[in-house]
């Protein structure tokens, strides 16, 4: 699936970031208009495991990078463009290898 995303209009911002893995993941929560939760951020070089709760759609704005759903035992690749869904009280793997990836993560509570 493709995304085309630029801009979310009439959200707000936490301004405290999230910050993982000693600064080589960092976002910052939002929440829209209609309620929606959602994080932007950006993930530098490294191979990182991020655990969900509520099921969530991750939009990849920029770079690439691959992922290993818990259920799975290979690497799927993602770029700019591309979406991926994360099963609610599953775990995923995302690895960049080289460069930044930027991506918008939806709760779908």
């Amino acid at each position: 699936m493709t995304t085309a995303l630029e801009q979310i209009e009439q959200a707000s911002i936490k301004l405290k970031a999230n910050i993982y893995f000693d600064g080589k993941v960092v976002s910052h929560t939002l929440t829209t208009a209609d309620g929606r939760r959602k994080t932007v951020g950006i993930i530098y070089p490294g191979t990182y495991k991020f655990n969900t709760d509520a099921p969530e759609r991750m939009d990849i704005l920029s770079g690439d990078c691959r992922v290993r759903q818990s259920s799975d035992k290979v690497w799927k690749p993602y770029a700019a463009g591309t979406t991926f869904h994360v099963p609610a009280k599953s775990a995923f793997e995302i690895a960049v290898d080289s460069g930044l990836t930027e991506y918008l993560c939806t709760f779908e509570e």
